[in-house]
């Protein structure tokens, strides 16, 4: 059977070419999947301006399947979790966040659990269990849209797992959804979060997509970097600055990197010292997020440290933000999603703003 959520445009056009459908048909279809939130296949039956014969050839042939919503959580701040569950098996997270109160931006997974490991990260101690199909990611979306008073606006692969691990549905989820007949979403307002896995920047930069990318790094010291992302054994750090540093001149831009800061491990004089050599002439912006990790094990730097690294990070000369990790309460922070139910008010019907 045909996945009708699980196709781009193209794909879409090329499963129904037999029936010699006229290229406005083919687009009023994968409209009405995605622009307009189709729910179910008599919804897609009834898409106006599309023949008979290929709309009884999609009701015969097609399916349109939805993750099941086991819980909301909302968090004090306005974010709200989304706990899914897949009929493909599996549960994980996404994270509806409100902006500046006329816009949502979507945090999404792009797997079940993660086989990065990062030590910090509650995902990576789930370990891999498999990647999310196309559909799956773009659901989470859809179905998040679907309850909200305000338009989704952006999307960020930064839930479970690493996205450019799942390189090919993942990009076809982008693709939908930065479509104007998909989820009409700018690409510049899609963002691709990665640990590190160089191939799979390789392969982005190769095809130029118009997404956005953000490095994390954490440690400009590899030995360092090497006990919290175990990824460094693999694609060392010299390699990723490397391939950031392509990226960003190919793109003519600044490139976005992460850095999650853990007290009295990575927020010295000497962290600040290893940036500025690793990263000499690479344009960048340096995002910092506090390490947000509910066993207890790495804490955030308090004010007195936070304070004395930003002074150090002047030597760097670049933009430097403090990014806001919310959804504490709930585990819906960076690096708290594990498929969990705690914290927060748990919300047993569809949530407004």
């Amino acid at each position: 059977m045909l996945n009708l959520k699980n196709l781009d445009l193209d794909e879409l056009s090329a499963a129904v070419a037999h029936l010699s459908p006229r290229r406005t048909a083919v687009l009023k279809l994968f409209a009405r999947v995605f622009s307009h939130g189709a729910k179910n296949m008599a919804d897609v039956w009834s898409t106006p301006q599309v023949p008979a014969a290929m709309r009884d050839w999609v009701q015969a042939n097609a399916t349109l399947p939805r993750l099941a919503v086991v819980e909301r959580r909302k968090a004090d701040d306005g974010f709200v979790k989304y706990l899914f569950e897949s009929p493909l098996g599996g549960r994980f997270e996404a994270v509806r966040i409100p902006l500046f109160d006329t816009k949502y931006v979507v945090c999404i997974s792009a797997q079940v659990g993660c086989a990065l490991a990062c030590d910090f990260c509650m995902t990576g101690k789930l370990g891999f269990e498999r990647n999310l199909e196309t559909w799956e990611m773009l659901d989470q979306v859809l179905r998040i849209r679907e309850e909200g008073e305000r338009p989704v606006r952006g999307v960020v692969f930064m839930g479970m797992g690493e996205p450019l691990l799942n390189y090919a549905n993942a990009t076809r989820a982008a693709r939908v959804m930065c479509h104007p007949a998909g989820l009409s979403i700018s690409g510049r307002a899609i963002t691709f979060s990665t640990a590190g896995w160089v191939p799979g920047i390789r392969r982005y930069r190769a095809d130029k997509l118009p997404y956005r990318l953000a490095f994390s790094v954490t440690s400009a010291i590899p030995q360092k970097r090497a006990q919290v992302l175990p990824v460094e054994q693999t694609w060392p750090l010299a390699t990723l600055v490397e391939e950031i540093r392509a990226y960003a001149l190919e793109r003519g831009e600044r490139a976005m990197v992460a850095y999650v800061m853990i007290k009295g491990f990575n927020t010295g004089l000497e962290d600040a010292l290893a940036l500025k050599q690793v990263f000499e002439g690479v344009p960048l912006k340096l995002d910092l997020i506090d390490v947000t990790d509910p066993t207890g094990t790495y804490q955030p730097p308090d004010a007195e440290e936070l304070a004395a690294f930003r002074g150090h990070l002047q030597v760097l000369k670049v933009p430097i933000a403090r990014r806001y990790s919310g959804g504490k309460d709930i585990g819906a922070a960076c690096g708290t999603l594990e498929a969990s139910q705690r914290g927060g008010v748990v919300l047993d019907a569809p949530v407004a703003a």
